[in-house]
């Protein structure tokens, strides 16, 4: 993980890879972390809207990745929890989201889905295990 830029309320922006990506996102864990390597979760302050920011993946292996400047695009499974939620499994990392109306039909429980958020709707928290 390395930082890219510091914004105005002093966050600072890190560029973080995994085994299935890369994108840049806020920082949330002790500035002095930055530059080394952590485990992270994932938390998007952006609802899953089928149709919108959601699609049906068009191939069928976990990813993240940066696209049109200023998204990050989330490649795995949709698991649809029955409670107004869901979690995207992206090679064994777990993001939890809600779902914007109208929800996706029940259908879509368990494919494959892309789902693709404004980057700055997108913090890192460090974890220890």
């Amino acid at each position: 993980m390395e930082a890219v830029v510091q914004v105005a309320d002093g966050r600072a922006t890190v560029q973080v890879r995994s085994e299935v990506g890369a994108a840049a996102a806020f920082w949330c864990g002790d500035p002095t972390g930055v530059g080394r390597e952590h485990h992270v979760e994932w938390t998007v302050e952006e609802d899953v809207a089928w149709g919108g920011n959601t699609r049906p993946a068009t191939s069928f292996s976990p990813g993240v990745y940066e696209a049109e400047g200023c998204r990050i695009v989330f490649r795995g499974r949709l698991g649809l929890t029955g409670d107004g939620g869901a979690v995207l499994e992206v090679a064994g990392t777990c993001i939890l989201f809600d779902l914007a109306d109208p929800p996706p039909s029940t259908a879509v429980d368990g494919t494959w889905v892309e789902i693709s958020v404004e980057r700055s709707s997108v913090s890192l928290w460090p974890y220890l295990l």
